[in-house]
């Protein structure tokens, strides 16, 4: 029996000619820059999940570009070019990103990233300290701002933190709502006149040499024309000769805690851990999530779910140093998966004369996702 009735077949799978695989960050702006370069085109996204499977609408909502220990420990393994080049790629994404959507859109805050430091991480905080004025040099002409990065002892005090000797501050850096900008970029995409579909499972991509056969669950296929696969942390399922692997990450998010202190976004344990204010209609609650670094061979996969060791890390994070006293109840946990490599950089290639790749967002796609579709936006534009 075929898997699609003729109707199907030629209503919605005959003449598609881009196929975007993933309705996330990536997917979505890929599909909108290739659609604003060749508004000819018929071009079709499909998404394995109910909503966007992954890290899109999973995340923390950070809207950064690199807190000061991490970026000092890449360039401990990372030639300088690469790591503040992959800076600028941030920033700008992110940039592009406001300006396509508007930050209303968004609910985008410019309230600023903190790294907070531990009594016994002094020397951490020292090399910080030390490298400080080396990277707001570099950063002048990105951000506009002389001192991107500045010590904050005195705001430290009004938060309330337990056992946290130091903190410094990226101004630049904000938060946004990654439901509503998610939606937002659905709505784009749609206005353009680009078919979204779900629940569509993919196992495997044939490349002919005139077009690229998608091999889906329950022995059907469509044929397209090209093809990018904007999986991320899914990758390997299709092409498992790619440098991306999965990687969990865990969130929490608590009741609403009345009179809490915190606004911004911030960063602990070199950016292993992250929490952020989040308000609602109901109050403003605590988002905290991270600790991968802890079980790292459990969370090297791309299913759902929680590791107790992380569980036990975040609850103990959060009622000894967030907010040490209060005991907040936690409403709910939730995970996605993102995708890492051997760098950083993201991999934006065709792997075959149909088939591309735009991937690896190391758990910047936030800040990534615009500018890493518009360059496979411009790829596949430049391969029909």
């Amino acid at each position: 029996m075929a898997p699609f009735s003729y109707w199907e077949q030629q209503t919605f799978l005959k003449g598609i000619d881009a196929a975007i695989i993933g309705s996330g960050i990536v997917g979505l702006n890929a599909a909108i820059h290739l659609k604003k370069v060749r508004p000819d085109l018929r071009i079709t996204i499909f998404e394995r999940g109910f909503l966007p499977t992954g890290a899109s609408t999973r995340n923390a909502g950070f809207a950064c570009f690199g807190s000061l220990s991490e970026l000092i420990d890449d360039l401990k393994t990372h030639p300088a070019e690469e790591v503040f080049g992959l800076v600028e790629r941030r920033w700008k994404g992110l940039l592009e990103l406001r300006k396509l959507l508007g930050d209303d859109a968004m609910q985008y805050q410019a309230l600023g990233g903190y790294e907070i430091f531990r009594e016994d991480e002094s020397e951490v905080f020292e090399e910080c300290q030390q490298k400080m004025g080396e990277f707001n040099y570099q950063l002048k002409s990105l951000t506009g701002e002389a001192a991107t990065y500045s010590i904050q002892e005195n705001t430290l005090k009004k938060f309330g933190f337990g056992k946290i000797s130091h903190m410094i501050l990226n101004k630049s850096e904000g938060q946004i709502n990654t439901g509503t900008m998610m939606n937002a970029l659905l709505d784009v995409a749609k206005l353009m006149g680009i078919e979204i579909y779900n629940g569509f499972i993919l196992k495997k991509i044939e490349d002919t040499g005139s077009s690229a056969i998608l091999h889906l669950e329950g022995n059907a296929s469509v044929e397209v024309k090209k093809v990018l696969l904007a999986t991320n942390g899914f990758t390997k399922n299709i092409l498992p000769q790619m440098d991306v692997e999965p990687a969990r990450n865990q969130v929490l998010i608590t009741e609403p805690i009345p009179g809490l202190p915190l606004k911004g976004c911030f960063h602990y344990d070199r950016g292993f851990f992250y929490f952020r204010n989040v308000d609602g209609p109901d109050g403003q609650r605590i988002l905290l999530g991270g600790g991968r670094h802890l079980a790292l061979g459990e969370e090297q996969t791309d299913h759902f779910g929680h590791t107790e060791k992380i569980q036990v890390a975040l609850l103990k994070l959060l009622n000894e140093t967030i907010l040490p006293g209060r005991n907040p109840r936690i409403e709910y946990w939730w995970s996605g998966i993102m995708g890492i490599g051997s760098t950083k950089k993201p991999i934006v290639e065709m792997v075959s004369p149909n088939v591309g790749v735009a991937v690896r967002m190391g758990g910047m796609g936030v800040a990534l996702g615009n500018l890493v579709g518009k360059e496979a936006a411009e790829m596949l534009k430049n391969n029909f």
